[in-house]
């Protein structure tokens, strides 16, 4: 990702890393938060969006982000199961400059299975510095 706002591109798409489903992960995830779920209906959507927000917090850290304003138009395409290898991607859809020192970026967020479909997806909306 590009060091400032001025330099991210509509179009660009970013990877955000990836993650497999562990299976001890998944039991002790259904456990602690999706009780009467069961591990061979793959991972719940609660789990789902906690490994998107994972990858996206990690990968964030050195990008010009000051803040997310927004995460719309949650999509659950499926429950991947475990074993199963994740992997992340945003694509710059807008931006829009807000003064001398800011900008909006608008971005698609999806979740892609080993064979490239898709898990999950969502839209943000970040403010990154100029």
């Amino acid at each position: 990702m590009p060091g400032n706002f001025d330099d991210i591109e509509i179009g660009q798409v970013v990877h955000l890393g990836e993650v497999v489903i562990e299976p001890q992960i998944l039991d002790a995830f259904i456990a602690a938060f999706t009780p009467g779920w069961t591990a061979d209906r793959g991972a719940p959507d609660s789990m789902t969006y906690a490994i998107w927000h994972r990858l996206d917090a990690v990968a964030s850290t050195a990008w010009p982000q000051t803040k997310r304003l927004g995460v719309d138009a949650l999509r659950w395409a499926r429950n991947p199961p475990a074993g199963e290898t994740l992997r992340g991607r945003m694509t710059v859809m807008a931006k829009d400059p807000v003064g001398e020192g800011k900008g909006i970026v608008i971005a698609q967020h999806d979740l892609l299975d080993g064979e490239g479909r898709l898990v999950f997806s969502c839209l943000t909306r970040s403010v990154f510095a100029r």
